[in-house]
This record gives C-alpha cells, sequence and structure tokens, in this order.
C-alpha cells in the first residue's frame, strides 16, 4: 500500500516554469523559439503576457494556434511546436511526468544527419552550463536555427513519410534513457496517482488518518533566465 505521505509534489506530478519566449528573429521572419516534440509528456501553456502563437505539426497536419494573455493551449506527444513571439510573449508552462522533458523527453526537428545517433545529436544541441552567457546564447540561437530547417522540411513535405521517419528516428534516440525515464515516472507520476488511490481505499474504509500527515511547501525558482528550447526559463528544482 502507498504511504500517502511519500508524494509531496506538486498536483498531478506536473513540472512548472517560466518562459519568456525568444524573441530572435528566424529566417522566415517570425521571432521566437526551437521547434520540437515530446514523446511520453503532454505540455500545457498558460500565457500571462504578450502576444503570439505556437505552430503545430501532427498527422493531422499543420495548424497555428494564437496565444494572449488568458489562453490555455495544450497538446499531447507526438506534436511537433514551435512557438512565436509576437509580442513580449510570456508563459507559465506545466509539463506531465515532474519534469521528465527536461530530462531528455524532447527531441529538436534537426535535419534527420543530426539524429542518427545520441553522440551526433548531443554535439547538435548541448548548451553548456559553464560556458559564459554569450557562448550559451550562441549556441542556443545557432540550435534553433538548425532545428528550423528540419521543421520546415517536415512542414512543407508531400506525404506522411518524412514526419513518420522523424518519429522513428525520435524514438532511437531516446531508447538508452527510458529505465532513467521510468524511474522518474514511478516516483512522480504514478506514485501521485497511487496515492489518491490509497486515499479514496482509506476514506471508504472510514479511515482518515492520512490528513494527519498533511503538508504545505513552497519554493523560489532555483535558476533565473536559463536557455531552454523555447526561450529564457525561470525553474524550481522541486518540481523537476
Amino acid at each position: 500500500m502507498v504511504n500517502t505521505a511519500e508524494f509531496t509534489g506538486l498536483p498531478g506530478a506536473v513540472a512548472v516554469s517560466h518562459l519568456s519566449v525568444y524573441d530572435w528573429p528566424a529566417a522566415d521572419g517570425a521571432c521566437g523559439g526551437t521547434p520540437h516534440m515530446h514523446l511520453t509528456c503532454s505540455e500545457a501553456y498558460v500565457v500571462t503576457g504578450g502576444r503570439g502563437a505556437v505552430q503545430t505539426l501532427t498527422t493531422s497536419g499543420y495548424e497555428v494556434t494564437p496565444l494572449e494573455p488568458g489562453t490555455v493551449a495544450w497538446f499531447t506527444p507526438g506534436t511537433v511546436h514551435r512557438l512565436v513571439n509576437e509580442d513580449d510573449l510570456r508563459i507559465t508552462v506545466l509539463m506531465q511526468n515532474n519534469g521528465l522533458p527536461e530530462a531528455g523527453d524532447a527531441v529538436l526537428t534537426l535535419p534527420p544527419q543530426y539524429l542518427t545517433d545520441p553522440e551526433t545529436y548531443a554535439a547538435a544541441t548541448a548548451i553548456p552550463g559553464d560556458a559564459p552567457e554569450e557562448e550559451q546564447e550562441r549556441i542556443a540561437r545557432a540550435r534553433r536555427d538548425l532545428a528550423l530547417q528540419g521543421y520546415r522540411a517536415l512542414r512543407d513535405a508531400d506525404g506522411p513519410e518524412p514526419l513518420a521517419a522523424f518519429h522513428r528516428a525520435a524514438a532511437a534516440l531516446v531508447r538508452p534513457r527510458l529505465a532513467e525515464w521510468r524511474e522518474r515516472w514511478e516516483r512522480g507520476a504514478r506514485a501521485a496517482a497511487a496515492a489518491t488511490g490509497d486515499q479514496l481505499d482509506r476514506l471508504e474504509r472510514g479511515d482518515a488518518s492520512h490528513l494527519a500527515d498533511a503538508v504545505v511547501r513552497s519554493e523560489q525558482p532555483s535558476a533565473y533566465g536559463k536557455f531552454g528550447m523555447c526561450g529564457r526559463l525561470n525553474v524550481y528544482k522541486g518540481t523537476v
């Protein structure tokens, strides 16, 4: 039986971060972030300021969803997405599986030659945390532009095979990390769901003892202005 006191993370084991979307112009004239896809995690945007859009690509086709303060938009794994910043777009991001996306559950839409193996992919995408900020920005911008090349090829493709090939390549890239991901899921989202089931079982028996284990937590961001895929991030250590 799950000890309900064991799970004290954010509701549902989500992760939260605050995002200021990049205002860097791209080759197509739009400003914004790096197109990418998650393999096991749904993502939600709660727009808190500014204006923009999220471009999405799935097997159902290409769509553009406008974003403005008050908008809540979300999408499921397999959705290629690109944030576009039209006017100081700021978002609170909610991610499934307590930070699994920050542990690698995202693959950028790089051209196929960069998706052949984990080492090649990492060389094209990694941002050294100990590099000067100017160098981190240069790398983040370069990988954004490289991912846009692959993204445009997927969006303009004639037929479904290029997107399907990207799906296969992405799945192969992350396979070596699946055991690590499963462990994170088990101590996070799975534990949160099991704790709720345990609480329901207790209440059905007339047992309210778990209510005595209540806790209150709060924290400030553990990092400010981190270079993320879509923009500068304020992140919380306790949610990942």
